[in-house]
């Protein structure tokens, strides 16, 4: 089956507040036991039409059947700042679920990793894309060192305890 990225609208609306609520995807963004909820504060027709230049949010389909989402930003330009206000440069950060349960475990999360981390190095100036994954989530570190990423630090996102990696555009050449 062939799984495609394209730019999330406000008609992916009801898949995000969906799939937010799913337990799998709660499970990989929080170490919150009673979350109800992967992404407490998004409120997502903003999320997906607020014309941030910066940030970008995917939906996956395989033979249009919307399954995931994925963010994609310039960490030094986005207006949140999550990645800080000194953050270097020539990056990207992205992130990445599956939100149908049904589609877990059959290799989806690395064809849609691989169109965006393909996509993101086409641009000549970045350098690095990184992701935050949450120090508890060991499955998440494996899936993202099969693709190249290296984890270079532990950080606290808010009450988030994680563990950052990071793919260098050498490393990624090397293995494409």
């Amino acid at each position: 089956m062939t799984l495609s990225l394209r730019p999330a609208t406000l008609a992916d609306v009801p898949h995000l507040q969906r799939w937010d609520t799913q337990p799998h995807v709660i499970a990989a963004t929080s170490d919150d036991p009673d979350a109800d909820v992967a992404f407490e504060d998004a409120e997502w027709a903003d999320e997906v039409s607020d014309g941030d230049p910066h940030s970008h949010y995917f939906i996956a389909e395989v033979s249009g059947r919307p399954i995931g989402a994925m963010q994609v930003i310039d960490p030094a330009l986005e207006r949140t700042h999550y990645w800080g206000r000194d953050c270097p440069p020539n990056l990207r950060a992205m992130d990445i679920w599956i939100g149908e349960p049904d589609c877990l475990g059959k290799g989806y999360g690395t064809q849609m990793m691989t169109l965006a981390i393909d996509a993101a190095f086409a641009d000549p100036i970045v350098e690095a894309i990184v992701i935050d994954p949450l120090a508890s989530n060991t499955d998440a570190h494996r899936f993202y060192q099969r693709l190249g990423f290296r984890p270079i630090e532990r950080r606290m996102f808010d009450e988030d305890d994680t563990l950052v990696h990071r793919l260098n555009r050498a490393d990624w050449r090397k293995g494409n």
